[in-house]
């Protein structure tokens, strides 16, 4: 039995100790934000902090979370008001999307540990292979987002939408049939 705090909320896993945090957040607690990307700790898409430290989720077994802090992508706003959140989708750093949510926990982890980084600084804090290529943008969003953490500079983003957990959860009533078109002779 594995106990640690995930997302601000206790949590125990009746899962094998071995098991990488990867997966017991993903199967077990359905925080599916957190990606599967190699399974070897080089791509980032499944960084984690924990205990403030962005770590590969897929490196770290859940005994060895054991007794500690961990944040995902859903935590770390669940508005997505996170200054590097709405600073990706200013600058426009988010192609697929699917390297985001590992990128925007390193760079938040990078931020809490230095409010002003260099490049030289972000190249080094920021160790996620981004298939789509967007090192450059990604560079403003961080500088951008220590701007507004700072307070020097407002982020002028799209709000995020406005739609509370609860409600993404809900029942989704089932579809209709669609009904076969008459301009089209029937297949037999």
């Amino acid at each position: 039995m594995t106990r640690m705090t995930v997302n601000s909320r206790p949590v125990q896993y009746l899962l094998d100790p071995d098991t990488p945090l990867l997966w017991a957040l993903r199967d077990a607690s359905n925080l599916t934000g957190t990606k599967y990307g190699c399974g070897t700790g080089d791509c980032g898409a499944c960084m984690v902090l924990v205990d403030g430290v962005a770590l590969r989720s897929c490196l770290v077994t859940i005994a060895e979370a054991e007794g500690r802090l961990i944040t995902t992508i859903e935590g770390l706003s669940r508005d997505r008001s996170h200054p590097v959140q709405q600073a990706l989708v200013a600058e426009q750093a988010i192609q697929c999307g699917f390297c985001t949510p590992g990128i925007a926990i390193a760079a938040a982890a990078l931020l809490e540990s230095n409010p002003s980084p260099s490049r030289e600084d972000m190249d080094a804090a920021i160790p996620n292979i981004c298939r789509c290529g967007v090192y450059p943008r990604l560079a403003r969003a961080i500088t951008r987002a220590s701007e507004a953490a700072s307070g020097a500079r407002a982020i002028e983003a799209a709000p995020p939408p406005a739609i509370t957990p609860e409600e993404a959860a809900r029942d989704v009533p089932a579809l209709k049939p669609t009904t076969r078109s008459t301009t089209s002779p029937p297949r037999d």
